[in-house]
């Protein structure tokens, strides 16, 4: 059963405009979430806020955003405030501009989200500027207001739908040439690269969602699925620390191990 949207309201191209409902593409619906216990008591503890000098609780209608712009200095901000300066995007996706699909490196995605017609009279207009982008291989810019803040959007069509992706701001994505301009430049030589190849060959593999699956969740269940019998788990032993890579072995040798290695472990499998 498909979720309920969590937002709804139109697409609009130019003078083109049709109503629309987003949900988001991904889900920690099934990620096991604590409470934190009293140990004594088994009971939940509360969480409250209390003033850093005094000690006492905070009441909920006594909190307020601050700004900070010096030590134990802020510039008090209410909530009305903060809202007035957000643009009225918070209900229509208008879009202002497309660039071309690959334009757009994927270092500046942020959330994706999946957009549909809300209703049959929107399916052709909607359907038009989905097949639009995809014949012209662009995607949509715009802004919208989700999650509290305007941010920039994207949207890229995929299948019968389209993807609206958050996008980050420009200020939160830091310039790669400040960090990779430190690594020499180093031609590497065919033989290492004839290597490393057929080491990347012998795993490849297709794409499948197993290949992300959480093996920490999953061993949580069986932990809370035991206790839940009232088994005890067995402790299971700290893995031991890596080795320091010995720089005696060369890249070379390395490489040669790896690539016998590998062909070993295809024969098992």
């Amino acid at each position: 059963m498909a979720p309920r949207p969590f937002w709804t309201g139109y697409l609009k191209l130019s003078l083109v405009t049709c109503p629309v409902a987003m949900v988001p593409a991904h889900t920690e619906s099934e990620k096991i979430r604590f409470h934190t216990l009293n140990r004594k008591t088994g009971d939940r503890v509360e969480t409250r806020y209390v003033d850093a000098k005094t000690g006492k609780a905070v009441q909920d209608e006594d909190l307020i955003k601050g700004y900070e712009r010096g030590e134990d200095e802020y510039v008090p901000l209410e909530d009305e405030e903060i809202e007035a300066v957000a643009l009225e995007t918070t209900r229509t996706i208008d879009i202002e501009s497309f660039v071309p699909h690959d334009s757009v490196d994927w270092i500046w995605y942020d959330r994706p989200h999946y957009l549909t017609p809300d209703n049959e009279i929107g399916v052709e207009a909607f359907s038009v500027i989905r097949d639009a982008m995809a014949a012209t291989r662009t995607v949509g810019l715009s802004r919208l207001v989700l999650y509290r803040r305007e941010r920039p959007i994207m949207l890229r069509p995929r299948g019968r739908g389209v993807i609206v992706w958050t996008l980050r701001y420009g200020d939160e994505v830091r310039d790669s040439a400040a960090y990779f301009k430190q690594i020499k430049s180093e031609t590497v030589e065919p033989k290492l690269m004839s290597l490393i190849t057929t080491l990347i060959e012998e795993r490849l593999t297709s794409w499948s969602e197993s290949l992300v699956a959480d093996p920490v969740q999953q061993n949580l269940k069986k932990i809370i699925a035991a206790k839940e019998k009232g088994v005890r788990p067995a402790a299971k032993a700290q893995p031991r620390a890596p080795a320091s890579p010995s720089n005696v072995v060369s890249i070379m040798d390395a490489l040669k191990r790896s690539v016998e290695n590998e062909k070993k472990r295809s024969k098992k499998n």
